[in-house]
């Protein structure tokens, strides 16, 4: 285990931390605006989202940086400075930090299909390993790779960002199939641990998708089929559309309720995804280190 896990894991589960988009909305991001743009036309709002996590009691928090690789950066990504991007998300989130959380660097997909041959692997692989060097440079702690649906994707993904010796956390979605077990592209828990451990990952896990109930199966066969260690982060149950806006029914009491099975299942990190907010991650905290 990499010895920054291993310290974190000694008081574990790890407490991380809940939703971005949504919470940047709060502070007036429109909807469909790209985020990360905001590390360096809004970091103040930006930082709010961070230190709002920091004081709910997230022991990591990650980056505004999910679609900060060239390819998913789509039209601006040759307009854009994509070094300066992902560094000023790693800043805001550090100096929000404090010392008091460790900062984890967010990669999210390409929003690419290589099935369909929409991009090829070593252009994949070139707007990885520039966004991973990019954060890294600029102080990260670690690399979380998420939301991944294309296990060869994540893959290539992972392969960039051992790039930086940063220890490499790779977490799939799980949302597809009868039993919602698999991820988009018919990979099951089993077949990712195997593929992703012998890739070198460090950590693996599953985020986004299902809500808390969803993923407590899918953890546990993760965690019958590979002793590294685990990250997850369910969202706040199924979206559903009221008043024209999507909406999320699960309380952050119930969220916390079930955060106990979950780490029963074997996580050893916890957070939220989509819908989850700092309230969750408070509720959530009182539940596993009620004496903190």
């Amino acid at each position: 285990m990499h010895p920054l896990f291993k310290s974190l894991l000694a008081q574990k589960p790890v407490l991380t931390d809940g939703a971005w988009g949504t919470e940047l909305q709060k502070l007036g991001l429109l909807p469909g605006a790209h985020p990360d743009f905001w590390n360096l036309s809004h970091p103040g709002q930006v930082s709010e989202v961070a230190s709002r996590y920091v004081e709910a009691g997230s022991t990591v928090i990650l980056t505004n940086t999910f679609r900060s690789n060239r390819i998913a950066l789509g039209a601006h990504g040759q307009d854009v400075d994509v070094t300066a991007l992902n560094a000023a998300g790693v800043d805001i989130s550090r100096r929000a930090a404090a010392g008091r959380a460790r900062v984890f660097a967010s990669v999210g997909p390409s929003g690419k299909m290589l099935m369909s041959e929409e991009v090829t692997e070593a252009e994949l692989e070139r707007a990885f390993t520039e966004q991973c060097k990019a954060l890294a440079e600029a102080g990260a702690d670690a690399l979380l790779i998420e939301t991944m649906s294309d296990l060869e994707e994540a893959r290539i993904a992972l392969r960039a960002a051992r790039t930086t010796g940063l220890p490499v956390i790779v977490s799939m979605v799980f949302d597809s199939g009868k039993e919602k077990d698999r991820t988009m592209m018919g990979s099951t828990p089993e077949q990712v641990a195997a593929a992703l451990g012998e890739a070198g990952a460090d950590a693996i896990g599953a985020n986004c998708g299902l809500g808390i109930e969803g993923y407590i199966p899918v953890c546990a066969r993760l965690r019958k089929a590979t002793s590294l260690p685990l990250w997850i982060k369910p969202n706040a149950g199924m979206p559903e559309m009221a008043d024209g806006r999507i909406t999320y029914r699960t309380t952050p009491e119930e969220f916390a309720r079930g955060s106990r099975d979950l780490e029963r299942a074997g996580a050893d990190f916890i957070g939220g995804c989509c819908g989850t907010t700092p309230e969750f991650i408070r509720a959530v905290r009182a539940t596993l280190h009620p004496v903190r």
